[in-house]
């Protein structure tokens, strides 16, 4: 058999393309492990959004990084509180932005929604740019509604932290036990 050499070059691409993809994942968490790598979670109201850009002279123009302002209550200590939550990605107009795979969607982050959010700090997500890092993006935003008197947690399927939906008040008894087995790991 005789190759020529765009034949191999092409060959090489394909290997090296497929030996990517087979090393590629995404990363699944359940309760206990997204608990353990939180600074903290928060149930509230989306109170404000905005988008800021960052032209940075080592990690490139145009980074483009999305707040939510969350007004509302501690899962993990129970206390009021009202944070930051930022994710990569976002547009400050029709014109300047960026998507991002793993953000998570634009009704998840409408300004009113009530939701349980799962955030960590982090000092750099690029650009010098720090903050409470949504974990996991798209898969540390839940949204909530009310059915019968209850708060019910909208779950995302399995290898998610709320696989199915569940109560409000389950997922503080669930969280809390979280922060026990996050807080004995110390």
């Amino acid at each position: 058999m005789n190759f020529s050499s765009r034949g191999l070059t092409a060959i090489a691409l394909a290997v090296t393309a497929a030996a990517a993809i087979s090393t590629a994942q995404i990363l699944r968490l359940d309760l206990n492990q997204m608990v353990a790598k939180t600074s903290d979670t928060v149930y509230g109201k989306i109170a404000q959004k905005h988008v800021t850009r960052i032209d940075h002279p080592v990690d490139g123009n145009e980074l483009y990084f999305t707040t939510l302002s969350i007004e509302g209550q501690s899962l993990e200590s129970g206390k009021p509180i009202t944070t930051d939550v930022v994710f990569m990605g976002g547009f400050v107009d029709a014109e300047h932005g960026a998507f991002n795979s793993e953000a998570p969607s634009a009704d998840d982050t409408k300004v009113g929604n009530q939701v349980v959010c799962f955030y960590k700090y982090t000092e750099n997500m690029g650009g010098d740019f720090a903050g409470n890092e949504i974990v996991t993006w798209h898969g540390g935003i839940y949204r909530t509604f009310t059915r019968g008197g209850n708060v019910i947690v909208q779950g995302r399927g399995e290898g998610y932290a709320i696989p199915s939906n569940i109560t409000l008040a389950d997922l503080k008894a669930q969280v809390a036990a979280a922060v026990k087995v996050k807080g004995a790991g110390r």
